[in-house]
C-alpha cells in the first residue's frame, strides 16, 4: 500500500496511518521497526514526522504472523568475540528479511550460526547495525547483544564509524582526489532509485581518492561521511563515472555478480573495550579476475 502525504502534519507516522490502515498502532510499530513501513524509500523510526510529498509504503506483511528461520549457510566471519561479529558478504546476500523475502538473507545464517543476537531491531533484524546493499560485497558489524549495539549504532549516527570501500568505475576520473557533496533522495522518475536531488532529500557527502588508472576505467576508495540509500552508487553516477556492472545505475548491461563495489575496511571504537578496531578484507575473486583483465588490454 502506497500513500503520499497531501498536506503538512505534527503526529508521529505510527498515528498518522491509523487512519489510512486497519491495523492496530502496535501492529504498525511492529511493521516500522521490522522495516516493513518506508518513507520515499527509506526506513524510518516511530517517531518520523510526515512531510508533505513524502511517499509512504507499507507491506503487506504481517510481522507477528511471519517466522524468521535459522538455516545453515556458511558465513566468511572475519573477527568475533563477546559482543561483535565481524562479517565479509558475499554479492547477492541480502542482508536481513523482507517483505516477500525470508529466508536466505544473512540473518537466517547468523540465527542458525549464533543465539546471541541482539533484538534492538526487532526479531526481523537481530544484530544489524548497519546494512550494505545486496550485490556489495564486504565488511559489516553485526552487534551480539543489546549494549553493544546502541553503543555502535550511537557511533554510526555520529560519523564516528569509518567506512571505505572499493569501486571500478566506468571511464577515466580526472582527479585524484575528490569530495561529492550532493544530497540524495527518492528519484521522481523511478521510484526504485535514489538521485542528488533537493527535494525530499538528505545530506551525503562521499571522499573519492584515485588507486588506479585503467584505459577506460578507474579504480577509487571512496570513504562514506554519511550513509545514505546507495549512496556511492549514486553520487559516482553523478559525477559522470558510474560504477561498472551496476545494474541501477551503470551503463550498459551487468552480469549477475552486480556492481563492483565493495566495503573493503572498517574502523570504529570497540563498544565495551573502547580499543581501536580496523578491519580490512580483499576483494571478491569476480572482482580481482575483472581488474586483471584490464591490466591485459
Amino acid at each position: 500500500m502506497k500513500i503520499r502525504v497531501e498536506e503538512e502534519t505534527n503526529v508521529r507516522i505510527d498515528k498518522y496511518l491509523t487512519q489510512f490502515v486497519e491495523d492496530s498502532r502496535s501492529l504498525i510499530d511492529k511493521k516500522i521497526e521490522a522495516g516493513l513501513v518506508t518513507v520515499n524509500g527509506e526506513e524510518v523510526s516511530t517517531h518520523y514526522i510526515p512531510r508533505v510529498d513524502d511517499e509512504i509504503e507499507i507491506s503487506e506483511v504481517n510481522p507477528t504472523q511471519e517466522t524468521i528461520e535459522s538455516e545453515e549457510m556458511p558465513l566468511d566471519i572475519v573477527y568475533e568475540d563477546d559482543d561483535v561479529i565481524i562479517i565479509n558478504k558475499p554479492s547477492g546476500m541480502v542482508v536481513h528479511p523482507g517483505a516477500g523475502n525470508f529466508s536466505g538473507t544473512l540473518v537466517n545464517g547468523l540465527m542458525h550460526y549464533t543465539k546471541d543476537l541482539s533484538d534492538v531491531n526487532g526479531d526481523i533484524r537481530p544484530g544489524i547495525v548497519h546494512r550494505i546493499d545486496k550485490d556489495t560485497t564486504g565488511i559489516m558489524i553485526v552487534a551480539k547483544n543489546n549494549k553493544a549495539h546502541e553503543i555502535l549504532s550511537d557511533a554510526l549516527s555520529r560519523h564516528e564509524i569509518k567506512r571505505d570501500y572499493i569501486a571500478l568505475l566506468r571511464g577515466e576520473f580526472p582527479s585524484d582526489t575528490a569530495t561529492v557533496d550532493a544530497p540524495i533522495g527518492r528519484d521522481p522518475s523511478n521510484r526504485k532509485k535514489m538521485a542528488v536531488t533537493s527535494r525530499n532529500s538528505k545530506d551525503a557527502i562521499t571522499h573519492v581518492r584515485v588507486i588506479k588508472r585503467y584505459k577506460g576505467y578507474t579504480l577509487v576508495r571512496c570513504s562514506l561521511e554519511t550513509g545514505r540509500t546507495h549512496q556511492i552508487r549514486v553520487h559516482m553516477a553523478y559525477t559522470g563515472y558510474p560504477i561498472v556492472n551496476d545494474p541501477l545505475y551503470g551503463i550498459g548491461p551487468s552480469d549477475s555478480f552486480g556492481q563492483f563495489l565493495h566495503s573493503t575496511s572498517i574502523d570504529f571504537t570497540h563498544p565495551m573495550t573502547k580499543e581501536h578496531m580496523h578491519f580490512e578484507v580483499d576483494l571478491p575473486e569476480h572482482f580481482k579476475e575483472f581488474l586483471n583483465t584490464l591490466e591485459e588490454k
